[in-house]
């Protein structure tokens, strides 16, 4: 069928594909020549070349990735597994992932866990069906065994925001620890001595040590660890709410909070304004992540700052490597965070 033909069919409201056939026709060339020109297999002439490309053009001939996929038994396709898809800070580093992988002509798949262990092994299932090419995996709680078997079913793998014990696996995160100290020796600097803290999750890694850093922070400074001022959140909004009117209620309530995630630091600055706590004259707030919401509540929020768009472009970048060499070695890569400090804290407020 020829390009006057096709569009005759489209004028009447046909649904034409074109095939390789079809562009070999009207370019004049074979079949195993426009088979070359798409899949890159064989040196073609320019001429030829350029007659291809004009007849697929003119066709809107678009090459059947499946049946390429099908045969390669891989895609241009990477999933990413995350626990919270409303986290904006999972929101963030998916964004970078999915930036990054475009300007290497590959596309995302994202798959959201929910922080459910048999959802998230469906979903790596999934993936692995779709003959993706690589998973980026930020673990929902204890996933050992998970990543364990990944990796022995040779499945190009890249942990993000977490560390996975005992597993050979190449993985990308911040130096939680250290930003728990930043926050904390920020509030002691401020004068702040009656610290709380609003944990996250505590069977992933980065909450554990965040509340690590928050504790370290206070043993240096020659500072009681009170078990009253430490309460366990989800890493979301609600449970920093909760946790604050919890805080704020008690005999002695602290003067300042670091919450271990931005998402809690704003219900933080809400139940305390609710409650008719001025932020940060009666009480200083501190979060962790730095995401693009920090930068507009009311007061803004002082924060560590994880670098989001590093993340999620040097996961992808090491994802595409392993794609690549599966006998590599692991790598494990830390980076730094750093304090940015807004208006949410404040000098300890005079008794």
């Amino acid at each position: 069928m020829g390009i006057w033909q096709y569009i005759k069919c489209l004028g009447r409201g046909g649904a034409v594909i074109a095939t390789m056939r079809d562009v070999a026709r009207l370019a004049g060339v074979s079949v195993s020549t426009v088979s070359h020109v798409v899949n890159n297999s064989r040196a073609v002439s320019d001429e030829s070349r350029q007659l291809v490309l004009q007849a697929m053009e003119e066709l809107g001939y678009r090459p059947n990735t499946l049946a390429q996929s099908l045969r390669r038994q891989k895609t241009n396709t990477i999933g990413m597994i995350v626990p919270d898809s409303a986290n904006p800070f999972f929101a963030e580093v998916a964004r970078a992932i999915e930036d990054t992988s475009f300007a290497k002509n590959y596309s995302v798949i994202l798959c959201n866990s929910e922080g459910n262990l048999e959802k998230q092994r469906a979903y790596t299932n999934v993936l692995i069906d779709n003959l993706v090419a690589g998973i980026l995996f930020v673990a929902a709680g204890v996933s050992t065994e998970l990543v364990e078997d990944l990796r022995q079913r040779r499945v190009p793998l890249v942990v993000v925001d977490r560390e996975v014990p005992g597993v050979e696996v190449d993985t990308v995160m911040t130096h939680h620890a250290q930003g728990g100290r930043l926050a904390t020796q920020h509030l002691i600097d401020l004068g702040h001595r009656r610290i709380a803290c609003i944990a996250g999750n505590s069977e992933v890694s980065p909450s554990a040590e965040r509340v690590t850093g928050y504790q370290d922070a206070l043993s240096a400074n020659d500072l009681p660890i009170d078990d009253n001022l430490l309460l366990k959140g989800d890493f979301r909004y609600e449970s920093g709410y909760q946790a604050t009117r919890q805080l704020l209620c008690l005999n002695s309530p602290p003067t300042a909070i670091f919450a271990c995630n931005d998402l809690m630091a704003v219900g933080c600055i809400s139940a305390a304004t609710e409650l008719g706590v001025r932020i940060p004259d009666q009480l200083s707030v501190v979060g962790f992540d730095n995401v693009r919401l920090a930068s507009f509540t009311n007061p803004p929020l002082t924060t560590i700052a994880q670098p989001i768009f590093e993340i999620g472009a040097l996961a992808t970048k090491m994802l595409l490597e392993r794609i690549d060499d599966l006998k590599a070695p692991a790598r494990f890569k830390i980076l730094d965070t750093d304090l940015c400090v807004r208006y949410s804290s404040g000098p300890v407020p005079n008794d």
